[in-house]
């Protein structure tokens, strides 16, 4: 028995409106919409259970460090820099609201992006190793 954490398996994002985010996580993000009602979605995608909850207008993820930055609670990754060039060329297309990409003084490069309800996310162009070991992802 392996008596440790393994892996994160579900992911709380708080949203005004479930239908309406749900539908923008689908068609924006490729999600599948597994379960609805009028207070959760939960959505598939990114090898990870995505839970919208319902919440008060104006929450989100997002949280402040202690110089005033605005910071993220996800970072989704993607399979090399022309992988992370491509999907943030799609977002702009699709009018997802995102950053520049930008190197940040380490592996890979970064950019963030922008839900319908403010939640902030950041996309990494450095696919763990053990990722793609088990997905059998040519490297």
């Amino acid at each position: 028995m392996n008596d440790k954490l393994l892996r994160i398996g579900t992911t709380y994002i708080p949203v005004a409106n479930v239908e309406i985010s749900s539908k923008w996580y689908v068609n924006k993000l490729g999600a599948e919409l597994s379960y609805i009602d009028e207070d959760k979605a939960i959505l598939n995608f990114a090898n990870q259970s995505i839970f919208l909850v319902k919440s008060k207008e104006d929450q989100s993820s997002n949280f402040y460090d202690i110089y005033g930055q605005e910071r993220f609670s996800l970072t989704f990754e993607v399979d090399g820099l022309n992988s992370l060039e491509v999907i943030h060329k799609d977002f702009i297309d699709k009018q997802i609201k995102v950053g520049e990409i930008e190197d940040r003084g380490h592996a890979g490069n970064n950019f963030v992006f922008y839900d319908l309800d403010g939640n902030k996310f950041d996309v990494w162009s450095e696919l763990s190793p053990k990722f793609k070991e088990k997905y059998l992802i040519s490297q």
